[in-house]
């Protein structure tokens, strides 16, 4: 991602987004959120180099600002919410673009960002099912959406999605991250115990 159009291309792909530019300076150039008018994503060139700004938690804010150079403390906005992007080539289109996704997930309140939370709130050694997990996300009706997300899972070392179950405590046939052994070994190393491709619920189940 090096131009302008490249990245408000990327920002507009995502679901009820529009393209702003509400300054004298068309310079900048946004994308909002078409219900809430809220912006995840600034662009602006400055000092030769095109700029982004996206909100990020202050979870990932400071280890995005010690992984790269080229991320800084929010340009004319609030530091402690917003990161500034510089594109001088020095980071992988996959980390901008996962800066930008973050940046949208923390404007909107997305049924998939409900799911990651809840996701990360399953204990070690622990499993919740797909219904429990909707329910947690605050729609008992959303088991499959549940699995879809699980399946594009964007951050798999910190949302433990092989600790989601079916209601029967059985694994997922082909898991996502790593094959099809992949959830048994994760968790078992975890302190589950898996016996022929299922967990005993009334044993590991968080509830």
């Amino acid at each position: 991602m090096k131009t302008q159009e490249e990245v408000l291309a990327y920002g507009l792909s995502f679901t009820d987004t529009y393209l702003d530019t509400p300054f004298h300076d068309r310079n900048w150039k946004l994308v909002r959120m078409k219900k809430s008018k809220k912006a995840f994503l600034w662009t602006y060139e400055k000092d030769g180099f095109l700029n982004l700004n996206v909100k990020a938690d202050p979870e990932w804010r400071d280890f995005w600002r010690s992984a790269y150079e080229a991320v800084i403390p929010g340009y004319h906005q609030n530091k402690e919410h917003w990161n500034t992007i510089i594109l001088n080539g020095s980071i992988p289109d996959k980390d901008v673009k996962r800066m930008i996704a973050e940046s949208y997930d923390l404007v909107t309140d997305s049924p998939t960002k409900r799911i990651y939370e809840a996701v990360k709130k399953i204990p070690k050694g622990h499993v919740a099912t797909y219904g429990q997990i909707a329910k947690m996300a605050g729609n008992p009706k959303m088991s499959r959406a549940v699995g879809n997300a699980l399946h594009k899972n964007p951050d798999p070392t910190h949302i433990p999605c092989f600790r989601v179950v079916n209601s029967k405590g059985e694994l997922a046939g082909a898991f996502a991250f790593g094959g099809g052994k992949a959830q048994e070994e994760l968790l078992i190393k975890d302190g589950v115990e898996v016996v022929d491709g299922k967990v005993d619920l009334e044993k590991y189940g968080m509830f």
